[in-house]
């Protein structure tokens, strides 16, 4: 029976990635109110209770800019991820040591020691010790904080088509905790359904019996028209705050991506967004913010290039720049250009995707490109109109061919102009297969029907980020 599989839950079955964002935002607060915390403990261990920590001074705000910065750069506010083997507390270490011993330098440089009380001797490096464990312990809380609720998160799945097996898979995949509830038309066949301890697999019929139960969510996948009982149920459901989703709509929601292979053509059609393929006001802002910002990027990072150029010059022949075919806006091909970072007559056996540890690539060539720096030249691309800071990236007419036939929807990732970085690149990690290919467009598809001002301005922060950590290729 339905009811053998019990799972005390929150009333209105909250999902796991509200509590992530909510998370971040506390882990914010938290870490304000640790440095002032700490500034405070610090001003009275060093110059005793008669003097005060004055919280108005800008001094603290810069720390306070630069700590936070530091912070969000390591990724420390998704506390449950890791970064090349590090959890979030490591990570923690080492933001503030770095930012730490930027500030001193900053102080020694400037000449201000002593000249106000943040600058005073000890100030700095005990008020960092105390604030680095404040930040750790808060991260350590924050991961049982979330590990409790996932352990807590409960989904209904009504209907076992093919999709909604697919998306059961990742769902495990993504999920290390968490359960799953899939109810089925009456007479199909279960063989094929997933065996899993975390999945109960029940009948249709048993849905009055589970609808009186709390949920993260309820997913509607059947291949049958529903009763109106049991559209009545679910209406029931939505009105006692559980969300009901398609499968493209969980997706979405939990992990900001769109499966092509999940997609319908009657859900593209009558879903909203993608703005930015139809809305002429947002495609001429969008070019106008591209302008201004490449313009800017080119002044400021102009002796960065010029070192690169002399570095590729020095480290193997042939020329600095090279250029290559490209697919663009609306399918039509351009000529992308970035700084060279393989050896000469690398592709003398035809066109091939680069690998992680791709002899053809150069010593520098393997920086610049853990760094994305060698896609710096692509803002000449941006100020001729053909590329835009984000979008999806511009695929090879060669890999074009191969990807159309084996990836749903795949042009679709055309309708817009492809950027020097985007959702995909931030999002997942390098890759060169089909499989990876599909992963990338999944993530394109979510930029494209989702664009704003505001995730571009989270894509860009989040480029910042890659660079800094050499999350690159």
């Amino acid at each position: 029976m339905a009811m053998n599989f019990t799972l005390t839950i929150g009333k209105t079955g909250n999902k796991l990635h509200e509590f992530q964002n909510i998370l971040s935002v506390l882990l914010l607060i938290g870490d304000i109110l640790g440095l002032f915390l700490s500034f405070t403990l610090t001003f009275w261990i060093r110059l005793g209770l008669d003097r005060h920590f004055n919280a108005v001074n800008p001094i603290f705000y810069l720390f306070l800019a630069l700590f936070i910065a530091g912070l969000y750069l390591a990724d420390t506010y998704h506390p449950d991820t890791q970064i090349a083997g590090f959890r979030a507390p490591y990570r923690v270490v080492v933001s503030n040591g770095i930012v730490g011993s930027i500030i001193a330098v900053l102080i020694y440089l400037t000449g201000v020691w002593g000249q106000d009380p943040f600058f005073g001797r000890g100030i700095l490096l005990l008020c960092l010790l105390i604030f680095t464990f404040w930040s750790v312990m808060l991260r350590v809380w924050a991961v049982k904080w979330v590990r409790s609720h996932a352990q807590e998160t409960r989904w209904l799945i009504l209907g076992a088509t093919q999709k909604s097996i697919q998306f059961v898979k990742t769902f495990l995949d993504k999920n290390t905790w968490g359960r799953l509830v899939v109810l089925v038309e009456p007479q199909q066949d279960t063989e094929k359904l997933i065996k899993n301890s975390r999945v109960y697999v029940g009948s249709l019929n048993e849905l009055p019996e589970w609808s009186q139960q709390a949920w993260s969510g309820v997913v509607v996948a059947t291949s049958t028209d529903l009763s109106p009982l049991q559209t009545q149920q679910l209406m029931q459901l939505r009105l006692s705050g559980v969300s009901i989703y398609t499968i493209p709509d969980v997706c979405e929601t939990l992990w900001y991506k769109l499966p092509s292979s999940l997609l319908q053509d009657s859900w593209l059609a009558f879903g909203a967004g993608f703005n930015l393929a139809s809305d002429s006001i947002s495609q001429k802002f969008k070019r106008a913010v591209d302008l201004l910002m490449a313009w800017i990027l080119l002044v400021l990072l102009s002796p960065l290039m010029l070192l690169v150029m002399l570095a590729i010059k020095l480290d193997s022949p042939g020329p600095v720049f090279y250029s290559q075919l490209r697919t663009g806006l609306e399918g039509k091909p351009f000529k992308v250009y970035k700084f060279r970072s393989m050896y000469q007559d690398a592709e003398k056996r035809g066109a091939q995707w680069a690998n992680e540890r791709d002899p053809r690539i150069t010593r520098v060539g393997r920086f610049i490109r853990l760094t994305r720096i060698d896609e710096l030249p692509q803002i000449l691309n941006v100020l001729r109109g053909e590329m835009s800071l984000i979008g999806p990236r511009p695929e090879r007419p060669e890999f074009d061919v191969k990807l159309k036939q084996e990836i749903p929807y795949y042009d679709l990732r055309y309708v817009v102009k492809p950027g020097i970085t985007g959702w995909a690149q931030v999002m997942y990690p390098y890759g060169a297969s089909v499989e990876d290919a599909y992963e990338k467009l999944a993530y394109d598809l979510y930029y494209i029907k989702n664009y704003s001002l505001g995730l571009d301005l989270a894509i860009i922060f989040k480029t910042i980020r890659v660079v800094l950590l050499g999350k690159g290729r």
